[in-house]
């Protein structure tokens, strides 16, 4: 975006000093509709335990990089590698919750963050990225223009985050690094 943007990985220390900014994100993309895991009514206390419980203890013993794009020391987007995989597939890598801030979106930042964390797996040795995504989103669009191809779309695999009686196809992603 400009000189006053970076990326930023990272640890334990700096996650708790950055979580209310990831909430902030995660809060927001879950109101504009982003099919991350979560369905409405979804509150920022919601937010805050999935980061607390589900990624903190991650990041804690390794097996999660989160990285944040930050804009004026503010945290606008967020994306995180998993190395939480069997002993059989060290050699990859998951991501996991791609989320930009909607006030900041069509910059750009979605694709910084995928490459940096594609440059942090090959540090890592790392050599397969595999990733799932709501068929038919932007994102599913942005991973194809950065060289991901698709595994296969499952049926009905996740709940509408509005329209939770409604079900949204999911696709499957890799990419060889």
């Amino acid at each position: 975006m400009n000189e006053q943007s970076d990326i930023r990985c990272l640890g334990i220390e700096d996650f708790d000093a950055n979580v209310e900014g990831l909430v902030s994100v995660l809060h927001a993309c879950v109101q504009d509709g982003a099919s991350v895991g979560f369905i409405l009514p979804f509150s920022l206390r919601d937010s805050l335990v999935f980061w607390n419980d589900k990624v903190r203890p991650l990041v804690a013993n390794g097996q999660v990089i989160p990285m944040v794009y930050m804009f004026e020391e503010q945290i606008v987007g967020t994306v995180q590698l998993c190395f939480a995989t069997m002993p059989n597939q060290v050699h990859r890598a998951d991501v996991s919750k791609l989320l930009v801030s909607p006030l900041f979106r069509k910059r750009g930042i979605a694709k910084s963050l995928m490459i940096e964390l594609e440059r942090q797996a090959r540090n890592r040795q790392k050599i397969l990225i595999t990733l799932d995504t709501r068929t038919g989103d932007n994102a599913e669009q942005l991973y194809r223009k950065l060289g991901y191809e698709t595994a296969g779309i499952i049926p009905d695999f996740c709940r509408d985050t509005h329209a939770p009686d409604r079900l949204d196809p999911t696709t499957y992603m890799y990419k060889r690094l």
